[in-house]
C-alpha cells in the first residue's frame, strides 16, 4: 500500500503519530533537544488531553533557535514550518492535513540533503513509484510507512516501536547534518 493511502486510512492518532514522527526526524534541523517532542508521544498513548499544552511548550523550548540562522537554509525552513502547522487541537481533519502536509516536507528535507540525485516528484515518492530513488529518501519513505502500518495493526501499544522508528532517523539526518556542516567549513 503507498505512503497516500496509509496516510487516507489512518485514524486520529495514527496521523498524528506519523506527523509528529516526521518532525522528531527532523530535529537536528531545529537545534532542539530529542526529549522535545517527547511529551507530545505521551499524549498519543493517553489519548491527548494535553497535546495543545504540551505542543505550546515544544515550541517555546523550540524558540531559542536562531532563526536568522535558517535564512539559506531551506531544509530548516521546510522543519519549522511543519512545527508552526501543527494544530493545537488533535482533531482527526486537522491532523490529516498537519501529517500529508508533514510526509511531504520531511521527505523534501531528505531530498535537499541527499546528495544522490532524485529527480522524481515527491508525491509520486508518496504514491508508490520509487524507481531510482535516492538513498536517504528511500530510508525516509520507509519510516514514513513504518510508523503509519505500527500504529494501524498495534494500536497505542505500536507508538513505541513507532518512536523507535523516528529516533533511528533522527540519528541518520543528524550524521547528514552533521556531515553537512563539517563540508561548509
Amino acid at each position: 500500500m503507498s505512503l497516500v493511502e496509509l496516510i487516507a486510512q489512518a485514524d486520529e492518532r495514527g496521523l498524528a503519530a506519523s506527523g509528529l514522527a516526521c518532525l522528531d526526524r527532523c530535529m537536528p534541523l531545529l537545534g532542539g533537544d530529542d526529549e522535545v517532542l517527547r511529551p507530545l508521544w505521551a499524549t498519543l498513548v493517553d489519548g491527548g488531553g494535553d497535546w495543545g499544552e504540551r505542543l505550546a511548550q515544544a515550541r517555546r523550548s523550540l524558540d531559542g533557535a536562531d532563526p536568522e540562522a535558517d535564512a539559506g537554509d531551506e531544509a530548516a525552513r521546510l522543519a519549522r514550518r511543519m512545527l508552526a502547522a501543527a494544530p493545537d487541537a488533535r482533531s482527526a481533519a486537522e491532523v490529516r492535513v498537519w501529517a500529508d502536509a508533514c510526509s511531504v516536507a520531511s521527505l523534501q528535507i531528505h531530498r535537499l540533503l541527499d546528495p544522490a540525485e532524485d529527480e522524481a516528484p515527491v508525491d509520486s515518492r508518496r504514491e508508490g513509484r520509487t524507481d531510482g530513488m535516492s538513498p536517504l529518501v528511500a530510508a525516509e519513505l520507509r519510516r514514513q510507512i513504518a510508523v503509519l502500518e505500527l500504529v494501524a495493526d498495534h494500536g497505542p501499544a505500536g507508538l513505541r516501536q513507532a518512536l523507535d522508528v523516528s529516533t533511528e532517523g533522527r540519528r541518520v539526518l543528524r550524521a547528514v547534518v552533521s556531515r553537512r556542516a563539517r563540508g561548509r567549513v
